[in-house]
């Protein structure tokens, strides 16, 4: 799901229990979302472990293309195409990049072994900074784009590489212009989930962007037992986006996937009810708009793709399909319960 959300500069207000239900990878039903994160997260101690056998998970993985991708590295062209697509509309059509004097600061959460650094993010911006708590995964990440990727390396180039997690990730404020989101908020609690996108506020520039490309579940959730993630269902993560002050303004499904996969959107949004005359013009193209005030606030952009492949992140992890089919049968939400990392 690719989404541009708009940012309110406010800390939303704590809102009751999310009335959802879902269920995990053993097939084991939760009634409420409430109820799973007491069992998988519910004391400091289980919430350490929640976050250390995520890590743990793919740290055992191969940093290449093919092992973060869970094996499935056919949806890397289509990934790499949408993801790049979106993100040229949202840069002609908000930051006029033309017209601007400053460079385009870009940072990649979940950053993997760098792959969406390297094929979309350091051709379109000055300086990318990456994010990934795989301390081996970023050394992958440094070595590919040590030396330049881009033929003018002093105008596109890689420059800060954190070795961090999201929930222990504070940004450099006003830095970004875009911070981008693939794969890896899916690892989160809702309480972290809330924490990270106010703190990072702090880091977009005026006008800037949150881009987030993650899964969706078809209904409520469904947990991953083996990497510690959990797939949010669309309304789940409205009222998430809702406490963080992030609001859809406009959808649009993504193509190239397999079917049989959970379904990749893309989602413009902002702090205001778009316009219906906007929005019958622009009919299902994909769009970014600065809220009307006299200060402009950051945007959120979201993208989905399949599992972990598919809604919030660029971590790339192996893929979970939503309505296995016969002729796909080694998708299934056992064999393709891990996500994907980028």
């Amino acid at each position: 799901m690719l989404t541009t959300l708009c940012v309110c500069h406010f800390l939303a207000q704590k809102t009751s229990s999310i009335d959802i239900s879902g269920r995990d990878t053993h097939g084991y039903q939760f009634n409420t979302v409430d109820d799973m994160w007491k069992e998988q997260a519910g004391d400091p101690k289980k919430k350490s472990k929640w976050y250390n056998d995520g890590v743990t998970f793919w740290e055992g993985v191969d940093a290449s293309v093919e092992g973060v991708l869970g094996g499935y590295g056919f949806v890397n062209d289509a990934d790499i195409n949408g993801s790049e697509d979106f993100l040229k509309v949202l840069l002609s059509q908000h930051f006029h990049v033309h017209n601007r004097h400053q460079p385009l600061v870009a940072l990649d959460c979940g950053s993997g072994i760098g792959r969406v650094t390297k094929n979309v993010l350091i051709k379109y911006f000055n300086e990318v900074d990456l994010l990934e708590p795989v301390s081996r995964f970023l050394e992958v990440a440094r070595k590919t784009l040590a030396n330049g990727y881009q033929a003018n390396s002093d105008l596109h180039k890689a420059v800060n590489f954190y070795s961090l997690p999201l929930q222990d990730f504070t940004p450099v404020a006003g830095r970004y212009d875009v911070i981008w989101i693939q794969w890896c908020i899916c690892h989160l609690t809702d309480d972290d989930f809330i924490s990270f996108f106010n703190r990072a506020k702090v880091g977009l520039k005026p006008g800037g962007l949150f881009i987030l490309k993650e899964n969706i579940a078809k209904t409520g959730f469904v947990l991953d037992n083996e990497d510690k993630t959990i797939t949010r269902s669309e309304s789940y993560f409205q009222s998430l986006f809702s406490r963080c002050g992030l609001h859809i303004y406009k959808s649009k499904v993504q193509e190239g996937f397999p079917e049989g996969l959970f379904a990749v959107k893309i989602y413009s949004k902002n702090d205001s009810q778009p316009r219906r005359d906007i929005m019958a013009k622009e009919g299902e193209g994909v769009m970014a708009r600065q809220c009307a005030s006299k200060t402009p606030r950051p945007i959120l952009t979201e993208t989905s793709s399949p599992r972990c492949m598919g809604y919030l992140t660029e971590t790339s992890r192996p893929i979970l399909t939503e309505t296995p089919r016969p002729d796909m049968g080694h998708l299934t939400e056992t064999s393709m319960s891990r996500r994907i990392r980028n």
